[in-house]
């Protein structure tokens, strides 16, 4: 099935590992000029051309954009960098809070805005992944979990405001999925563990149950989404969430 995205300006952040950069290798697949960026060096997804930047620096999407028209127009941004770690909410400090802000909302509102400058009027679109605590708070994430709801509602605000300049906006709510997010040392799945007294395989068997599909999602089937929502295939899509969660959010939106 041809796509549409072939020679296509794309820009995925937080695109160096994980979700990010599957979503780019797929891109790329498809023919597309994927621009990924980082705080670390060429993840070699099959890009086009790589930005070494840190998104919560106010400046950095702004220059991320500009440098991706360098070759073409821009025709699609993922949304996808962010952070993500167990904690309590009366533990959390103001700086806490304001960390994960500036890089799970901030960089995409920074990023969205400087590509509306190149997508208004000829078209495009904005995919932002946010995730199933976004829909569903997860009370041992507290600050990720507001930063992924503020990502869902900014999504539906962009998708409304710019339909009639032909761009699309939607999100994607992913649940847990087999990266180093959850599974490198020190991950998602060490920091429950630590927190709950089981054990790392425990945990990992128990967050997988707790999908009614029983395991944690591939990044490549959160990515798969991701470029379905880029493509033409889905041109009537917008101002949508879609939860590719394995089931865990019991709701129909």
């Amino acid at each position: 099935m041809d796509l549409g995205l072939r020679d296509r300006v794309c820009v995925v952040t937080g695109s160096t590992g994980g979700i990010g950069f599957a979503t780019a290798r797929m891109l790329a697949e498809e023919g597309a000029l994927v621009v990924t960026s980082g705080r670390s060096e060429a993840p070699g997804a099959g890009e086009a051309l790589h930005v070494v930047g840190d998104l919560a620096e106010p400046d950095a999407p702004a220059e991320l954009i500009h440098r991706a028209t360098e070759l073409g127009p821009l025709a699609c941004l993922v949304n996808n960098v962010g952070i993500a770690y167990h904690t309590d909410f009366d533990a959390l400090t103001d700086e806490q809070w304001d960390e994960m802000w500036q890089l799970n909302v901030m960089s995409y509102l920074r990023t969205i805005r400087a590509a509306l400058q190149e997508l208004r009027g000829r078209g495009g679109s904005i995919v932002n992944v946010s995730s199933t605590a976004g829909k569903r708070p997860s009370t041992s994430m507290p600050n990720y979990t507001v930063t992924k709801a503020a990502v869902l509602s900014l999504s539906r605000l962009v998708a409304d405001l710019y339909a009639k300049d032909g761009v699309r906006c939607n999100a994607v709510a992913p649940g847990p999925t087999a990266t180093a997010a959850w599974l490198a040392p020190g991950g998602l799945a060490d920091q429950q563990a630590e927190r709950t007294g089981k054990s790392r395989d425990e945990v990992l068997e128990a967050v997988a149950s707790g999908r009614p599909l029983g395991r944690l999602a591939e990044a490549d089937e959160i990515a798969a989404v991701i470029v379905f929502l880029c493509s033409d295939r889905a041109s009537y899509v917008t101002g949508s969430a879609w939860s590719a969660d394995g089931g865990t959010v019991p709701i129909i939106v």
